[in-house]
């Protein structure tokens, strides 16, 4: 009896677990967009915790603040909302994934998940996501919505993670996406050509 009720046990967990992969990778459904005429730059990431570690190469991190802080000028002088997503981990599943698999890295209230100094101010706007789809909570939806916005311009990182499934979930509700792709970081820039060109067969460009 123990045993089963202890193989029972450890099957919820590793279940509970999975669910918390699923959901950080899983991208959202939204309301399509009516017609909209103004455009937003989205910074994804630019987080201490991530800018700040070993997981980029120093020259690929120099070209891309250049590239970030480029398209932040041109969005200020268009008049472009410019909108940080900042990554926090608060749902308990994917907290635990953060913790076994990511190093316990931006888990909600830790050091380190505030926007990197480079950064700092650039944002007319500054939503905290819990997944990788920036979408995900609504209230990107509705920022959107109120700021009268139909095209995206993204920049931050990963392109293989968090960029590629915001420009997604972006397709899939209709908005027009365009990645500033010398403003974007990969840490597997072999694997961020596939997706890339896989976003670019949804229609991002």
């Amino acid at each position: 009896m123990t045993f089963w009720l202890i193989l029972v046990l450890l099957l919820l967990a590793l279940a509970w677990i999975f669910n918390g992969i699923r959901r950080i990778g899983n991208v959202s459904h939204g309301p399509k967009v009516e017609a909209r005429p103004n455009r937003a730059l989205l910074l994804i990431d630019l987080q201490t915790v991530f800018w700040d570690g070993d997981i980029y190469d120093n020259q690929a991190k120099s070209d891309a603040e250049a590239a970030v802080l480029s398209a932040s000028a041109r969005a200020r002088k268009q008049g472009d909302p410019i909108i940080a997503l900042r990554q926090e981990w608060s749902i308990p599943s994917t907290k635990l994934v953060a913790r076994l698999m990511m190093k316990g890295q931006a888990i909600a209230g830790s050091a380190g998940t505030e926007v990197a100094a480079p950064f700092s101010g650039l944002a007319d706007h500054m939503i905290v996501k819990r997944v990788q789809d920036a979408f995900e909570t609504g209230e990107l939806d509705q920022l959107l919505k109120t700021l009268n916005v139909g095209s995206l311009r993204i920049a931050g990182l990963d392109g293989n993670y968090c960029v590629a499934k915001t420009a997604e979930a972006a397709i899939l509700r209709g908005y027009a996406v365009e990645l500033a792709k010398e403003a974007i970081l990969t840490a597997d820039p072999k694997a961020g050509q596939k997706t890339f060109a896989a976003l670019a067969n949804m229609g991002v460009t």
